[in-house]
């Protein structure tokens, strides 16, 4: 008999979907090429300067842009958390992670892969933003878990095995109440929503809020004859000075007896001008 239980897209769409990463893992490598470009140009003031902040930075500290912008923007930090959480579990859990069965071993097999993760990312953001960020992020990233939790015991998920590897799909007599089911329904749409809306929102917010991803020094600063003082973006060390885009001249520098600045504004947000 057909299936009427799980209406929408088929158990083999809603397999590879996971089996793939999901949506998530779409958004998540676009965000990772576009946002830091973004933050970059507008921050700096694109065209050639976009090229000579890139060949100053060298390619192994390209991706300091995108960890400077997460680990500096606490919203933006734990929302990336939390999806990043929920694609890496929805994507093991598609390759038969979810162990099924009743019973105390059963339960204490899902209750560590289910927390294990969200535990991580709770203390790594409580590092970086205070113990309340931490703590909030670490129960959404478990809250968004659940729901891919019930609908692979229940069936209405099925995790992707090898040839001759196929078992039964979900546990057997596990009926879930009806409240859990609905909850599980919500967590889909609220994961859906911070993933492709509120995710590459504040990605793009962040890379146009006029603000540097990294330190902003300044530094005695020698041009031909010239030696002066100038603000700069940090994009390496050398030695005992700085490599960093010059905010005075508009160019690569080289800097010695640099001081941080405590503001990292570069100019006026995106929405302001």
């Amino acid at each position: 008999m057909p299936d009427t239980a799980s209406p929408g897209p088929s158990h083999q769409e809603i397999r590879e979907t996971d089996r793939k990463g999901g949506p998530g893992h779409t958004v998540l490598m676009a965000l990772a090429f576009t946002v830091p470009v973004t933050k970059l140009a507008y921050t700096v003031g694109g065209g050639d300067a976009v090229r000579d902040v890139l060949v100053g930075m060298e390619p192994a500290n390209w991706p300091d842009i995108l960890i400077g912008m997460v680990i500096t923007d606490p919203l933006l930090g734990s929302v990336l958390g939390v999806v990043v959480s929920r694609v890496i579990f929805a994507l093991f859990a598609a390759r038969g992670a979810v162990p099924l069965g009743s019973g105390l071993a059963g339960a204490l097999r899902r209750a560590a892969l289910t927390v294990a993760n969200p535990v991580a990312v709770g203390v790594v953001d409580a590092c970086f933003f205070g113990p309340w960020w931490g703590l909030a992020t670490g129960l959404a990233a478990f809250a968004l878990r659940q729901g891919v939790v019930v609908e692979y015991r229940t069936g209405r998920r099925r995790p992707h095995h090898r040839p001759g590897q196929e078992r039964a799909h979900g546990e057997p007599g596990y009926r879930p109440p009806s409240w859990l089911r609905r909850a599980a329904g919500v967590e889909q749409w609220v994961a859906l929503t911070l993933t492709v809306l509120v995710l590459p929102l504040l990605a793009f917010v962040s890379a146009l809020d006029g603000q540097a991803w990294t330190s902003i020094v300044e530094c005695r600063v020698t041009d031909g004859t010239r030696t002066g003082s100038d603000r700069l973006i940090e994009l390496s060390r050398k030695g005992d000075g700085v490599v960093g885009w010059n905010l005075d001249s508009e160019q690569i520098s080289n800097g010695v007896g640099c001081t941080s600045e405590e503001s990292r504004y570069v100019r006026e947000p995106w929405w302001r001008r």
